[in-house]
């Protein structure tokens, strides 16, 4: 299966500004793909094609003065764009049609240099290196320090160059690993658990483990409140309002760094430590509209389960997730007797049939195991055929790249 391995860099300052030239470019040829684009739908005419594009856009375009500067920074850098383009289109038409899965795809818009997020990708024809060194060699960009966490499972196939809202350069890799080593990786086991997620803990397993619930938002919300605070007294426009627009973002960019880490120790525990999983299919977007919304999203669950996923997937394990609805919360574990519904405030109840004295969340926990079909011990077999794929695309455009990271 093909992850993404993300390393901050650091360029220098020429570097910097060569990198600077070359998202502008590949901003400006994604834009003027989509004004040719919606040109053509406007006049009633055929969408053009990719090829079409590529030579009125990049190849044509570098003769002209107005569009000579394109030919400063890689072509591939250019054509990545534009396939990008083509790609927010499909996505768009399969989301009119009802063929993409998952919420409605907006039509794409124009890129804007203020935006927090700028990227181009290199694939291995712009023959992009990674020197004796260790430097990340780009053309015409140089040799760029790369700050090495862990090493890549193979050859990488492409290289995506982020710089984020904190102003913060990343070099994220694709790269296809092999079944064979990571299975000797996690040996097969005989474990399984449901875990029932939650708010006054992260997870509560159907072993009795309670795991806290870090609130990382939560901790931070002083020194967010206070770097915010000084931003909106800052003059628009002026060097101390990009400062401050800088200080938000990083606050906020260790915020969202602590989170991604716990969430990927945690997975990483669980998925080594078990050989199948139970989870609940939470409505987050729905949690998300109600009076915790704030604690919902800095919880992450959806975050959490994806991680689950692709490591279940990479590793041979078995991820089951339950219904919504599914009544863990009010079924005796014991007797199997639903016992109607409880608020939230009634943390420990008594069943009315066999007496038994459950904890809410622990109750919920091995009722997940239970309704996804997992018993306590899978005896070193498969506990159910068919774990949920978890496909890991090519970093592209759009979005922050989600760390793959190396359990």
């Amino acid at each position: 299966m093909q992850l993404r391995y993300a390393f901050r860099v650091y360029p220098d300052a020429g570097q910097r500004i060569a990198l600077a030239r070359a998202f502008g470019c590949a901003r400006v040829v994604f834009n003027d793909a989509v004004r040719a684009r919606e040109g053509a739908r406007k006049a009633g005419r055929p969408f053009p094609t990719v090829a079409e594009l590529s030579r009125k856009l990049i190849t044509e375009a570098k003769r002209t003065a107005e569009r000579s500067w394109l030919g400063e920074v890689s072509a591939v850098v250019l054509q990545q764009s534009l396939r990008d383009a083509e790609a927010a289109y499909r996505a768009f038409f399969a989301s009119l049609k009802g063929i993409r899965m998952g919420p409605k795809v907006r039509e794409p818009r124009f890129k804007s240099r203020k935006d927090a997020r700028q990227s181009v990708r290199y694939t291995a024809n712009a023959r992009w290196s990674i020197t004796d060194g260790g430097r990340l060699c780009l053309p015409k960009i140089g040799a760029v320090k790369v700050k090495w966490s862990r090493t890549l499972p193979s050859t990488p196939s492409s290289v995506t160059v982020i710089k984020d809202a904190a102003g913060r350069y990343f070099a994220s890799f694709v790269v296809d690993t092999d079944p064979a080593v990571d299975g000797a990786r996690m040996p097969t086991t005989d474990r399984t658990v449901g875990i029932d997620l939650g708010l006054t803990h992260f997870a509560v397993l159907s072993d009795g483990t309670k795991i806290g619930s870090p609130r990382f938002l939560r901790r931070a919300e002083k020194k967010l409140k206070k770097a915010q605070r000084e931003l909106s007294q800052k003059q628009k426009g002026s060097k101390n309002r990009d400062k401050a627009r800088l200080k938000v973002a990083r606050a906020h960019a260790k915020v969202a760094d602590a989170r991604r880490e716990f969430h990927h120790q945690l997975s990483t525990r669980l998925i080594s430590e078990n050989q199948g999983i139970a989870v609940e299919d939470l409505s987050v977007a729905g949690l998300a509209r109600t009076r915790l919304a704030k604690s919902v999203h800095d919880a992450g669950w959806s975050s959490f389960v994806g991680m689950l996923k692709y490591k279940a997937e990479r590793y041979g394990r078995a991820l089951v997730t339950i219904g919504r609805f599914e009544p863990t919360s009010q079924t005796c574990s014991s007797c199997g007797v639903k016992d109607g519904p409880k608020p939230l405030n009634v943390r420990e109840w008594t069943c009315s049939t066999c007496g038994a004295v459950h904890d809410r969340d622990h109750n919920a926990a091995i009722n997940v195991r239970q309704a996804a079909g997992l018993a306590a011990s899978a005896c070193g077999a498969p506990v159910r055929p068919g774990a949920i794929p978890a496909q890991r695309e090519e970093t592209g455009s759009h979005g922050f790249p989600t760390d793959a990271r190396a359990a």
